[in-house]
């Protein structure tokens, strides 16, 4: 079996970086299959609650209705160029689905080069 990181460093900062993280809209992430539960990954759910409620915030901020659950997406390392530098680990996203209309809202510690988003944060 080949090497892979334990699932415990997939969210390797403190909740309160997460406020300059970059809040995203996307229509729409329908293939949640390979969404992990913040609790699984950060061990249990009074470890997760603090990310998890920030992650709300956020994305209350950009227009989230509140509903919908908050789950961390994996965007491997070949998704970005190779200019900005992704570790071979790639990036963990927050993500919440809303149940009203299923617009996704994403939470990313960096910026997101895809054209959809060239609009966001700016």
């Amino acid at each position: 079996m080949g090497y892979t990181i334990p699932i415990g460093q997939i969210v390797n900062y403190l909740p309160e970086a997460m406020k300059d993280f970059h809040a995203y809209g996307y229509e729409y992430i329908d293939n949640r299959q390979f969404a992990l539960k913040p609790e699984f990954v950060l061990g249990s759910a009074a470890k997760a609650a603090p990310y998890i409620e920030q992650a709300k915030t956020s994305f209350l901020e950009i227009g989230w209705a509140g509903d919908g659950d908050v789950e961390l997406l994996w965007v491997p390392p070949f998704a970005f160029p190779l200019a900005l530098r992704v570790p071979p680990v790639g990036i963990a996203v927050w993500h919440v689905k809303q149940s009203e209309d299923g617009i996704s809202y994403l939470l990313s510690p960096i910026e997101l080069p895809f054209e959809e988003f060239g609009y966001a944060n700016g």
